[in-house]
């Protein structure tokens, strides 16, 4: 079935992805597979898979390097919203899936391609941000799913790619599903389907146990600029070496594991392991400096701003106009929110206990119950009157309408 002639191809060097090339070519009459291996910080050597991409039938292999892009403008906006999806996940898997979109409707337009493609299966919410995606970035390319279509299981899947070359490892192959960038791992599948199940030490890579985390606290002070992480302890960072140094730091205490039951974007439930030690860390402190620095109609305004924002994020709305809308907004509140945050890591935990701003509207001489005090208290009498006047007559008039 001739659906498209060349097509790029999100390549990861797994069984799905590696498989879709011969489909892609025997099966759907695609003339050209060119694959795209985004490297995002996970911290593995694409080379190989780059190789793996040609020796599967690929006509060329592209890497592309974008864990900078990746933090910057995914990542830091994504602190600056505060993004927990349902006040848990900080997006780390689901910030990538924009930018890989992107890259993928870039290099079609450079190669001349007229279809994309991804090797998601039709249970996942990558079909659905990898789809709108490229959607949003381009209406007139074509999106190509194989695993969402061919309806092989995984054994079925293996024994098709061997008919290739596609060789499945040697070794037994893990029972777990995990996707991994520098923001953190996601670990799913195998003996964590059952909820009741404690996730064993061996999922975890980037996070320690906490008999094996150290017997003394450490203190770690983050600057913010204009709500965006810059320094560790009075050192300046480039993006990817800010969050790399803070995912050691969180890590070694044990800092940073969620297991959750979360709603996927088609409608079931799935039981999520993530390591996000730096992101949750900095979401935290960055929340905190917000109370610093802002008022408070628009720190509880923007409450309810970020939980859409997070929604936005994690159901592939990243290239909506809402999206667009609010980045104006939480940009704008972002203009006071630079100061330094005092963290405390121990066992496990990640305890704020100071916090600094140039930009400070903490008033000493108004909150201190010393004889400092200029708060005026007569004043107290009055407000509470009017504040509660509403109240007061709600009372009386129910009071008379009981009788």
């Amino acid at each position: 079935m001739g659906r498209a002639q060349r097509v790029v191809l999100a390549y990861s060097g797994g069984v799905d992805t590696s498989v879709c090339i011969p489909y892609l070519k025997e099966e759907w009459g695609v003339k050209e597979v060119i694959t795209l291996a985004a490297d995002l910080g996970q911290g593995e050597e694409l080379g190989p898979i780059q190789q793996k991409a040609l020796q599967c039938g690929a006509v060329e292999s592209l890497v592309e390097d974008a864990t900078e892009t990746f933090i910057k403008d995914y990542a830091f906006l994504a602190i600056q919203a505060n993004a927990l999806y349902e006040n848990r996940y900080p997006l780390s898997t689901a910030l990538a899936r924009p930018l890989i979109a992107k890259l993928l409707v870039e290099a079609a337009e450079k190669c001349g391609a007229d279809a994309v493609a991804h090797g998601c299966t039709g249970k996942g919410n990558d079909q659905v941000r990898f789809d709108v995606g490229i959607m949003a970035l381009n209406p007139n390319l074509k999106v190509l799913a194989p695993a969402r279509e061919w309806g092989m299981s995984r054994e079925e899947t293996i024994a098709y790619g061997e008919r290739f070359g596609i060789q499945s490892p040697v070794k037994k192959s893990s029972p777990y599903s995990i996707d991994r960038n520098i923001l953190g791992r996601s670990i799913e599948a195998g003996i964590l389907e059952d909820p009741m199940t404690e996730p064993p030490e061996e999922v975890y890579a980037m996070t320690k146990a906490i008999a094996d985390t150290p017997n003394e606290p450490e203190y770690v002070e983050i600057g913010f600029e204009r709500g965006i992480p810059v320094s560790i302890n009075g050192e300046a960072f480039n993006p990817v070496a800010l969050i790399a140094k803070l995912n050691d730091i969180a890590g070694k205490h044990g800092v940073g594991r969620i297991d959750m039951i979360e709603n996927r974007v088609v409608g079931i439930k799935s039981r999520e392991i993530y390591e996000t030690p730096a992101l949750l860390v900095l979401i935290d402190a960055h929340r905190d400096l917000e109370s610093l620095t802002l008022t408070a109609d628009v720190t509880q305004y923007k409450r309810g701003i970020e939980q859409t924002y997070s929604e936005l994020i994690y159901r592939g709305l990243w290239y909506s106009p809402l999206k667009e809308a609010l980045d104006a907004f939480i940009g704008k509140t972002q203009e006071r929110v630079s100061g330094s945050v005092r963290i405390k890591l121990f066992k496990g935990n990640a305890n704020i206990v100071g916090r600094q701003s140039p930009n400070s509207i903490y008033t000493p001489d108004l909150s201190t119950y010393g004889a400092e005090d200029q708060f005026d208290h007569k004043a107290a009498e009055g407000f509470i009157y009017i504040w509660g006047l509403p109240t007061k007559v709600w009372a009386q008039n129910h009071r008379l309408g009981a009788k």
